[in-house]
């Protein structure tokens, strides 16, 4: 049974900085890559980043480049979301997802697999 698990949500002001944390069971971690999308109170899932199964390349969306990193660590089976110089536009339930490995750009939600349940992160003006 896979199972992915987000921490490190919670509220922060503007201009701070939160680490989500996802821990991933269940799957040989090394043949997914990893994603974490976002969602906001009546809108749809967005993407914010995502990283190869080997570390090798990473993609972000355009709102949040420069200022959030993503990393993995396969010998933890552990994703991660570095958020810095945050702002409320950033408030959102925020899940981190998996995908088997594949030629194309993992960006779109509806490719990805497995999901986590969520963490809620708040970022107060």
């Amino acid at each position: 049974q896979v199972q992915l698990v987000e921490s490190g949500g919670g509220l922060v002001q503007a201009g701070g900085s939160l680490r989500l944390s996802c821990a991933a069971s269940g799957l040989t971690f090394s043949m997914y890559d990893m994603g974490w999308f976002r969602q906001a109170p009546g809108k749809e899932r967005d993407f914010v980043a995502a990283i190869r199964w080997s570390g090798s390349s990473t993609y972000y969306a355009d709102s949040v480049k420069g200022r959030f990193t993503i990393s993995r660590d396969n010998a933890k089976n552990t994703v991660y979301l570095q958020m810095n110089n945050m702002k409320p536009e950033d408030t959102a339930v925020y899940y981190c997802a998996a995908v088997l490995r594949s030629g194309s750009t993992p960006v779109v939600a509806g490719e990805y697999k497995y999901w986590g349940q969520g963490t809620q992160v708040t970022s107060s003006s």
